[in-house]
């Protein structure tokens, strides 16, 4: 049963780092592209941060770029977003996703495998 679980979200004051983690069971990360979204209240669904299939290519929103990193740990079969100099803008519910069928970062890809989401909160 392939399943993403995300980790990591909690209040936290403006200016604050957090470490939100991607774990994936029932398939292996390594070989696809995953996103990371967030979805602020009353909000439609954002896309945050996007790690192609080897690697190679890195996006950001451009409300994060600078403050936002993306990594990937075959080890650990995880992918992990640190985030650094948190704004209160940034609070929302955090998934992860997997597109199993494509190797790039880009506007069409169709993400086949959703985590439940987990929170993050900066406070002013």
């Amino acid at each position: 049963q392939v399943q993403l679980v995300e980790s990591g979200g909690r209040l936290v004051q403006a200016g604050g780092s957090l470490r939100l983690s991607c774990a994936a069971s029932g398939f292996t990360l390594e070989h696809n592209t995953i996103g990371w979204f967030r979805q602020a209240p009353g909000k439609e669904r954002e896309g945050v941060s996007c790690i192609s299939s080897s690697g190679a290519q890195i996006n950001f929103a451009d409300s994060v770029k600078g403050r936002f990193t993306i990594s990937r740990d075959s080890a650990q079969n995880t992918v992990y977003l640190q985030m650094n100099s948190l704004k209160p803008e940034d609070t929302g519910v955090y998934y992860c996703a997997a597109d199993v069928d494509t190797i790039l970062c880009y506007s069409g890809n169709a993400w086949d495998y959703w985590g439940q989401g987990t929170q993050v909160t900066v406070s002013s």
